[in-house]
């Protein structure tokens, strides 16, 4: 097995069980886990304690008890993530840090069933304010006080700063990452892709980055990879299940670059300099752009994904709506239409965690593979 093959694999592994990766940080360091439910909290703050923050996206299971706390028609990471906590799933974690910036993440705030106590934050949607960094860079230090009383630790600025240096190295190496991976469709396969990135949800961000730094490293020193399949570019909350990955793979679909909020967008920018870590926190909310749950009434996520597409020479993008999100369904026929007038392809797909069935995307995507 080569590094390369090696690297991933270890990945992967992370990846597919969280659970391990836990106890394997809890016994390394004597310290816990604090769970981060979406989208874009401040995980940084949790490092700073020195607590593993682990990310919280459900998973494909069938749903039952969880009908009993959200209607049929909230989205299925949030149906998952109700299931397993009623199963006892996340009950070894410390704390759950619950940002709210849709109404599902509200609700389930308020309904939330296990045993961690809950911290809950509130993003500004009017972004572009000054008064909103200041706002934001409030919740953050209530936070930072929660955090403290909860694991019996003190959070300074020093160690929170450090932190944030140790994130934007993560985001820095994750970018170099997508646009290295591109060059190498076979290698990196939509599902590999994919588990090196969710990866990141598990790991301490610096060993994740010494990792990915080495992948990079290894595939830099190999030839650019011929590919006679089409190149996309993916778009949405999140594209699994891997089964939708393998979806692609099978029908000749490379993944070139992405605008998912389990994904790239995690990593798009960095946190600004400055020397108040709160503030520095809060300025990366203002200064991010082009996702639905951050409100922005130029819509620039259109523009963003068609510079994406020329950028990375795509075929087309492939638009993965997360099924009952509402803000990704309100922002997809503006998009839509600003692709047809600049003579972008594009394919929808609904992705939802419960189905163990995916004949209907198959089709799909077969039949937009033959289209292109």
């Amino acid at each position: 097995m080569s590094r390369i093959e090696t690297i991933i694999s270890e990945l992967s592994s992370i990846a597919s069980n969280p659970r391990k990766a836990m106890e394997d940080y809890k016994q390394e360091t004597g310290k816990g886990s604090v769970g981060v439910m979406p989208y874009y909290a401040p995980e940084e703050i949790i490092h700073a304690a020195g607590f593993l923050p682990v990310g919280i996206w459900g998973g494909q299971k069938s749903i039952s008890k969880a009908r009993a706390y959200l209607p049929p028609f909230a989205c299925s990471i949030m149906q998952s993530v109700v299931e397993m906590q009623l199963e006892g799933v996340y009950d070894d974690l410390k704390a759950i840090l619950f940002p709210v910036p849709c109404d599902t993440l509200k609700c389930l705030s308020q309904k939330w069933k296990g045993t961690s106590p809950v911290i809950v934050m509130t993003h500004p949607q009017n972004r572009k304010l000054e008064a909103a960094n200041k706002f934001l860079a409030e919740e953050y230090r209530l936070v930072r006080e929660k955090l403290e009383e909860i694991l019996n630790v003190k959070i300074t600025d020093e160690a929170l700063n450090k932190s944030i240096d140790i994130y934007n190295e993560n985001r820095k190496v994750m970018r170099e990452f997508t646009d290295i991976a591109a060059n190498y469709p076979q290698i990196i396969d939509p599902k590999n892709r994919h588990a090196v990135i969710k990866a990141r949800f598990f790991m301490e961000k610096s060993k994740h980055t010494a990792l990915v730094k080495e992948l990079n490293a290894e595939l830099k020193a190999l030839p650019v990879e011929a590919f006679t399949g089409k190149r996309v570019v993916l778009t949405g909350i999140m594209a699994e299940p891997n089964e939708v990955l393998d979806i692609l793979k099978d029908n000749g679909f490379a993944v070139v670059a992405d605008d998912l909020a389990q994904e790239s967008r995690l990593f798009r920018n960095d946190v600004p300099s400055g020397t108040d870590p709160l503030y520095r926190l809060a300025k990366w909310w203002q200064e991010f752009d082009g996702c639905s749950l951050a409100v922005d009434t130029k819509k620039p996520r259109g523009p963003m994904l068609i510079d994406m597409v020329k950028a990375s020479k795509a075929d087309a993008v492939v638009v993965c709506m997360m099924k009952f999100c509402d803000p990704e369904e309100f922002d997809y026929p503006i998009y839509y239409r600003q692709f047809e007038e600049a003579g972008i392809k594009s394919l929808f797909i609904e992705i939802d965690l419960e189905p163990t069935s995916f004949e209907q995307t198959k089709t799909r995507v077969q039949s937009f593979g033959e289209m292109l």
